[in-house]
Order: structure tokens, then C-alpha cells, then sequence
């Protein structure tokens, strides 16, 4: 039963975290702001000492004498010099005190596990965050009831593991164990189901108690959202997942692009609901849907995260994804609108500089709305065709409306047809065309239009792509298969090649 005195007070909170704007100033001087309070605060740290934070915090171009003196890292650098020591044990080395949590995450490279640094600080930060984006929802009409009902959050296995000193294990266990004390009874499916490490178990045991849960919101990865739902439909034996959850209004989905996801998402539910988009990292809480309308998300600015950005191209990147030596960074004042952008973080979790491997595009450098546009190192251009996750994304949103298909999962690479390069792509299709000559042919289409390199090079050098059709459970048995399924695992939508012909054995060997 909702309660909507309690549904009032969480709204009325909700709203007043909207207003407030803990510096009252533009997104260039908070972004100076917040650099000066996390040098101020890591000085006396290992880091801090090593490249003179107090030095730094004297200078009247703080914003630059913090680009010349400390260099760029990727996590392999910062890992093996710094973040290594506090795994081991030590305090303050690149943030005050003792690490806490680590959180890992493998992204979709297929290397083994990151160990990325979760501080009290870095979870108050996601924490504000996710207030904030929550708080848009106030100037909807969302029912005031909606606020109380019960919110499941899907993740990983919730159960951490004890280190030196620290525990560590998936993101959302972290977050878990700290929700605000409002939303902790409210917190589905619960600590003793979220921790089963079978996915597939996990699914059926939320399935089973579905129909006990009042659930007003929900929030995870597109995939394993999707997944969810249909195990729920399935098992209840009933039509959309209203009809188990009625009050069901708003899901915050994150993670990976949302379109190809969509349509299939849509055809589960018996009425509309509210989307919000969401970029949460391992690194931070980087950016928030903060309006029901708006086109992107809000980079969070003011919120114990700086940034640095880096434009993503052949002059500043090799065609591995690599960052090329003695290439300069920009501000947040500096950037442009529709360029593509490296993100570095400094955080209060203890990264400096660190180029997290996402690139993002200002699509309204006035309200610092970004949209995600793909990897540093998930990209295809073998032959200069400069080809991005963004393009694939775009085009295989216009294929799906064009066909009359839903295709919840895609993979690419390059690979060597004879003399010559092409494409070769797998898609997961619902229903599955087996006659998957119509689908390459429309996406080979809507790829020459998006993207002029793309045609060019299709013309001279590069073969005709070709398409393989499956069904999506197959990419999800690929994803088991190799541990990474559920929490923030993500199907790559780029493979190298030893990662392509891993997939190809096992899509080979799978009994369809």
C-alpha cells in the first residue's frame, strides 16, 4: 500500500534538491571550483605531494598549471604507479584516507577486471546525482502517490568481497549497501535475491515475487531490463507488466545507447512510461537526464567531478584508439557543439586525468547537455571509413523502423575479405530474418547516408559488408559464457579481432 503523506514528503525533497545549486555559479567557474576543492582536499596525499597540489593551488591559471604538471593517464598507467599501493594497503595515496570499495568493471574490452576506486565521497556524489535526476521528474505530472511505491533496481551480484582493508564487487552492490534511508524499504528485489550470481536464477526468483511488489520505478541496463520483464511476463502468464504492476511509471535506463532497445522495451508494457537517461561509470556519476524534454543528459558539473576533454580524432588519436603523445586537453568553457570528445576525470575517489575511455558530443554547450557517442577504442575505420558506435546506433534504429524488426543487440569488425577489407556483422533480430541479406542491405544503406567517410571508402576500398541474423539469446549465452552477465556488463558493439574470432567459435558451436 503506498502511503501519500510519505509520496508528498519525498516529492516535496525532490523538489527542493532541483533549486538548489551548491555554488550558484556557471558550469566554467563551478568546474574551477571544484578542481580547486579536490587539489585542496589531496595535497597531502602521496599524488598530491608527488606533483605539488600546493604549488598548483597557488598559481593564477589554476586550470592550466594542473594540465602542465600532471600527466594523462589511462588506467593501466594510474593503476600500476598509484592504485596498486592502496589495493596493498596504504592510506592516502591518491585520495585522503583509506579506499574503502573498489568497484569492478571489465567494460565491453573483454580484458580482465578494473579495480576502480569507490570513496565515502564518490558515493555521496552519486548519490546527489541521482537525486537530481530524479528531482525533473517534480515538474511532471507524475502522480504524487508514484513517489512512494517501491523502486527495483537491477544490477550485479550484490555480495562484495573482503580485500585488505576493503571490500570490492560489481558497482551496484557498493550503492546498495549505502541507499538513503528513505528508499531503503522501498529498494526491490532486495538484498537476498540481488545477490544470487546466476543471472538466470536471479530472473526467475524475481519473477516469482513480482506480484507481491507495488514497484513505481525501475532502473538498470537496457538488456538485462529487457530480460526481466519477459521472464516476469512469462512466467506470470500475462499480457505487459502492468498488469502485475500498475503504478509502474518511470524507468531510469543507462549504460548503452536506449534506442535499439526501445521499441522492444514499449512492447512489454500496457501503458506509456516516463524514460530518463542516465551516465553512470564506475569513474562517476557523469551526466543526468534533467528535463522529461531534453534531447541529452546534463554533465554533472558541480558535483566533485572535473573534467577535461580532448577532441576525438586522427590528430589526437592513432587508429587503435590510442591517445597520441603530447596532445592538450580543453575545459569545459573551450568545448565546441557536435564535436567529439575523450572525457578525462579528475574525481574525489582519487583519478587525475584519467582518460576513461567514453567519447561524448555538446549537443547545447549553454545548458551542458552531452549525448554518449561511442568508445575511444570502439570504433571501426580499417579503411578511413571513421565509422562510430554513434553511426551504428543511429543506423540501426532507422533499419529496425524501416523493417518492422526489433534488433536488441549488434557486433562488429573488420576483417580481411581477400585483397581487400569489409564488415562483418552479427545482430540479434526479433523476429529472427534468416534472410539476413535484407537486413545488411538496408543498414549498408543508412550507413553511406550518416557518415560520408563510410561512403566513400564503400565505393573505393572497402568490400560489401556481410550480416549474420540471430536470435538475442544466443549474444546473451556469449555474455555467460565469459561471466559477464547482468549488473553493467554490455555486449561489445566492436570487437578486435582474437575477441571476433572467440565469438564466431562460439556462434559456430551454438545449437540454434
Amino acid at each position: 500500500m503506498s502511503n501519500p503523506i510519505s509520496g508528498a514528503l519525498i516529492k516535496s525533497g525532490l523538489r527542493i534538491s532541483r533549486t538548489v545549486n551548491p555554488n550558484g555559479l556557471d558550469p566554467s567557474s563551478s568546474q574551477e571550483r571544484t578542481l580547486y576543492n579536490l587539489l585542496n582536499k589531496a595535497c597531502n596525499t602521496a599524488f598530491g605531494k608527488h606533483f605539488g597540489f600546493n604549488k598548483i593551488l597557488n598559481e593564477r591559471e589554476l586550470t592550466h598549471a594542473f594540465a602542465e604538471r600532471v600527466p594523462i593517464y589511462d588506467y593501466d598507467s594510474i593503476y600500476a604507479e598509484w592504485w596498486s599501493r592502496s589495493l596493498a594497503g596504504e592510506d592516502n595515496v591518491t585520495w585522503k584516507g583509506t579506499v574503502p570499495y573498489y568497484a569492478l568493471s571489465s567494460g565491453t574490452t573483454g580484458a580482465p577486471s578494473k579495480f576502480i576506486p569507490i570513496t565515502h565521497d564518490m558515493i555521496s556524489s552519486m548519490r546527489t546525482a541521482g537525486i537530481k535526476m530524479y528531482s525533473g521528474l517534480t515538474i511532471t505530472d507524475l502522480p504524487i502517490k508514484t513517489y512512494s511505491k517501491h523502486m527495483i533496481m537491477l544490477g550485479g551480484n550484490t555480495k562484495l568481497n573482503q580485500g585488505k582493508g576493503y571490500l570490492y564487487g560489481d558497482l551496484s552492490g557498493i550503492l546498495v549497501q549505502k541507499l538513503p534511508v528513505w528508499l531503503t524499504k522501498r529498494y526491490k528485489p532486495g538484498l537476498t535475491i540481488a545477490s544470487i550470481k546466476d543471472y538466470h536464477e536471479k530472473m526467475l526468483a524475481i519473477a516469482k515475487e513480482a506480484p507481491n511488489w507495488d514497484i513505481g520505478f525501475i532502473s538498470g541496463i537496457p538488456s538485462w531490463i529487457q530480460m526481466m520483464l519477459e521472464y516476469i511476463i512469462e512466467y506470470n502468464r500475462i499480457d505487459n507488466i502492468h498488469q502485475i504492476w500498475p503504478n509502474l511509471q518511470v524507468y531510469a535506463h543507462g549504460g548503452t545507447a536506449f534506442n535499439p532497445y526501445k521499441g522492444g522495451i514499449q512492447k512489454l508494457m500496457g501503458k506509456p512510461v516516463k524514460f530518463l537517461d542516465s551516465y553512470l561509470a564506475s569513474e562517476g556519476f557523469i551526466g543526468y537526464q534533467s528535463k522529461m524534454d531534453a534531447p541529452g543528459m546534463e554533465l554533472n558539473y558541480n558535483c566533485g567531478l572535473y573534467f577535461e576533454f580532448i577532441p576525438f580524432n586522427q590528430e589526437n588519436f592513432d587508429a587503435h584508439g590510442n591517445l597520441l603523445p603530447g596532445v592538450g586537453t580543453i575545459t569545459i568553457d573551450e568545448v565546441e557543439e557536435n564535436v567529439n570528445y575523450a572525457i578525462l576525470l579528475s574525481t574525489c575517489a582519487g583519478s587525475w586525468r584519467y582518460l576513461i575511455g567514453d567519447t561524448v558530443k555538446f549537443i547545447d554547450k549553454a545548458n551542458s547537455q552531452i549525448i554518449i557517442t561511442g568508445r575511444t577504442k570502439h570504433f571501426l575505420s580499417i579503411c578511413s571509413e571513421h565509422l562510430s558506435v554513434d553511426n551504428m546506433n543511429e543506423a540501426i534504429k532507422t533499419v529496425q523502423k524501416n523493417l518492422n524488426i526489433n534488433i536488441r543487440e549488434f557486433t562488429v569488425c573488420g576483417v580481411k575479405a581477400n585483397t581487400h577489407y569489409m564488415h562483418k556483422w552479427y545482430v540479434s533480430s526479433e523476429p529472427v530474418v534468416f534472410n539476413s541479406r535484407i537486413i545488411c542491405e538496408e543498414l549498408d544503406r543508412q550507413l553511406k547516408l550518416l557518415n560520408d567517410d563510410y561512403a566513400a571508402t564503400r565505393k573505393a576500398v572497402l568490400d560489401h559488408p556481410e550480416l549474420v541474423a540471430l536470435p538475442p539469446k544466443v549474444f546473451y549465452d556469449y555474455m555467460a559464457s565469459i561471466g559477464k552477465i547482468g549488473g553493467q556488463a554490455k555486449f561489445p558493439r566492436v570487437m578486435q579481432e582474437k575477441q571476433f574470432a572467440e565469438w564466431e567459435i562460439f556462434v559456430q558451436n551454438y545449437q540454434l
